[in-house]
């Protein structure tokens, strides 16, 4: 648990006169949940960009195990085994739900069929294998985007506001999933609902204005005065 998996050093991101990522460091530990949160325009969004390579880095280093990856672009570490779900579902609605996750099988994962139906269990979707994706409701299609990130068997999945939309009881089988994940999979979680972010994460990481404000467990964040003068203490409690 205490080994990491995922490290970025002086990360830094720069958008003309806004430091949206301003010299992170940034240690992920094998098989963890960790949360990532903080106010609106934080940098939190460009900071996973960055570490899933659908933002070139301006400075600084991101490894994954012993390997430095900061150059590689997002569909090789893809393959290396980071898999980043968005904020806004992207299923492929004319498609069939199987037809997503087969879309992200990689090749080396075996017979496709029995890789497609095992994920699409674990999100519960194996009965709706054949149902056009465009049909499903939105908690569903939320669900699918997940079992298309499990499908590329990752060592980390990135998850960017996965409750965003969701109805409350779709919140808590969404946090069941997840805790089922770890330690096979290792989380790092983007998340505005800071109920479930108290509950689901063993470490989390605040950021403001580009920078950290703080790392630490649950009880330490809801304990440190300068992270509620920056946020949990605010009225903004959106992500």
């Amino acid at each position: 648990m205490d080994s990491v998996i995922l490290s970025a050093r002086g990360l830094t991101r720069h958008f003309g006169g806004l430091r949206a990522v301003d010299g992170v460091d940034f240690d992920l530990r094998t098989g963890e949940i960790h949360a990532l949160i903080g106010p609106n325009g934080a940098g939190k969004t460009t900071f996973v960009s960055l570490l899933s390579g659908r933002v070139p880095v301006q400075s600084g280093s991101i490894t994954l195990g012993a390997e430095d990856i900061t150059a590689l672009p997002a569909h090789a570490r893809v393959r290396k085994g980071i898999a980043y779900t968005f904020q806004i579902t992207s299923v492929y609605p004319r498609l069939s739900v199987y037809d997503n996750v087969a879309l992200a099988v990689p090749p080396e994962a075996g017979e496709l069929r029995p890789a497609v139906m095992a994920a699409l269990s674990r999100v519960g979707l194996a009965d709706r294998a054949d149902q056009i994706a465009g049909t499903l409701s939105y908690g569903h299609q939320r669900l699918l985007e997940l079992g298309m990130g499990l499908a590329l068997r990752p060592r980390v999945l990135i998850l960017d506001e996965p409750t965003q939309g969701l109805a409350s009881g779709e919140v808590a089988g969404f946090a069941a999933l997840v805790r089922s994940l770890v330690p096979e999979t290792t989380v790092l979680l983007i998340e505005h609902n800071m109920e479930l972010v108290m509950d689901l994460a063993q470490r989390i990481t605040v950021l403001n204005f580009g920078q950290v404000l703080a790392t630490g467990t649950p009880a330490e964040i809801r304990a440190n005065r300068a992270v509620q003068a920056a946020y949990l203490g605010g009225d903004d409690a959106a992500a």
